[in-house]
């Protein structure tokens, strides 16, 4: 059964279309109540959240990732506080806990940078050796849109850049290596081969939005692209394509997780392009060497974007699509409920629970 005391959040950022003008912001649910709390005392005026992360070890402890830099609770989000954060103008996309010491945080942004902190998120600071080649010029800043450390070595981390690769760094941050080789090689097969927004056929396998790792598998990290999903055995060097197209008709990938309690088990997020009117959340029970769809009974209007998996409940599972959808089972996917958030809310980018 679901702990009554488990809360869904989820992330939006403020967006201008033809339908019109959709605010952002940081909203709450508590599971099994029916609505959505925007949460604002202390967080900057028309927040825009693109990342969040809940403390390990107290679910109490809740962190944002705006526009204007992170933002901490020690409330489950009634009340906020602005970290000292050093730059202005870098918008955080990604947050990461140290698996071993979750007083140690890494912080991405875009521009694309990480940032460290060893006190819990009170101060930060920029690592200046986090920097990747410029393969692709787009039309936005890269972003460092996620990170992931090894369970067995959190020295070992690895920073996605959207649209930029994978790079490593072995000693916690303080120097990077390029992980993107490979990956540019791949793009050169006729299937794998994409350019949306730039004049290279590259741009497709550089389009990071995932990246995972698990206490399975020392050294292997899993990505999430555009073209799909990708594995690496040897810390990031050489990577094959997971063909995830052979169980799901859907193989835009935007996340890909590792359960918290099996590390057997994962979820990817899977749609049909970036902004698209459909979208679907799989799950493997091997690592990655067969795929299920997880989410049945869903039906998606936009693209599936994010998966939230509960740090003490397996069978606590969510995920949003872009649009606003937020779905979720607490049985382990026996059944689905779906708690869309309010109409006004849209490009939502990233869904927790605690």
């Amino acid at each position: 059964m679901a702990n009554a005391t488990s809360h869904i959040y989820a992330g939006s950022a403020h967006v201008t279309s033809n339908s019109g003008t959709h605010m952002g912001g940081l909203f709450r649910r508590a599971v099994g109540d029916d609505h959505w709390q925007p949460l604002t005392n202390g967080l900057p005026e028309e927040a825009e959240v693109r990342a969040i992360a809940v403390h390990p070890q107290n679910p109490q402890v809740v962190y944002a990732g705006t526009q204007h830099g992170p933002y901490r609770s020690t409330d489950g989000g009634d009340h906020w506080e602005k970290l000292g954060f050093p730059d202005l103008g870098m918008v955080t996309w990604s947050i990461l806990f140290d698996p071993k010491n979750p007083q140690t945080m890494y912080l991405g942004t875009a521009p694309a940078a990480v940032y460290r902190s060893d006190n819990g998120g009170d101060t930060w600071r920029r690592l200046p050796n986090a920097k990747q080649p410029e393969r692709v010029q787009m039309g936005f800043a890269t972003r460092l849109i996620r990170m992931a450390a090894d369970p067995s070595n959190p020295d070992e981390i690895y920073a996605g850049v959207e649209v930029g690769g994978l790079m490593r760094s072995l000693d916690g941050g303080e120097t990077w290596t390029d992980c993107s080789a490979h990956l540019v090689e791949l793009a050169g097969r006729p299937h794998l081969k994409s350019k949306i927004g730039s004049d290279t056929e590259v741009e497709g396998m550089m389009d990071t939005h995932a990246l995972t790792m698990s206490a399975a598998q020392p050294g292997t990290v899993f990505l999430a692209v555009r073209m799909g999903l990708f594995r690496s055995t040897d810390h990031g060097m050489n990577w094959e394509d997971m063909e995830v197209g052979r169980y799901s008709p859907l193989t835009y990938a935007r996340d890909v997780q590792v359960s918290l309690q099996e590390p057997q088990v994962m979820y990817a997020c899977l749609s049909p392009a970036a902004r698209s009117r459909d979208g679907s959340l799989y799950r493997s029970q091997d690592l990655g060497k067969t795929w299920q769809r997880f989410d049945h009974g869903v039906k998606a209007h936009s693209t599936m974007m994010s998966v939230g998996l509960h740090p003490r409940d397996p069978n606590q599972v969510y995920c949003t699509t872009r649009g606003g959808q937020v779905f979720g089972t607490q049985d382990g996917g026996a059944t689905w409920n779906e708690y869309s958030l309010p109409s006004h809310v849209q490009d939502v980018y990233v869904v927790a629970c605690a």
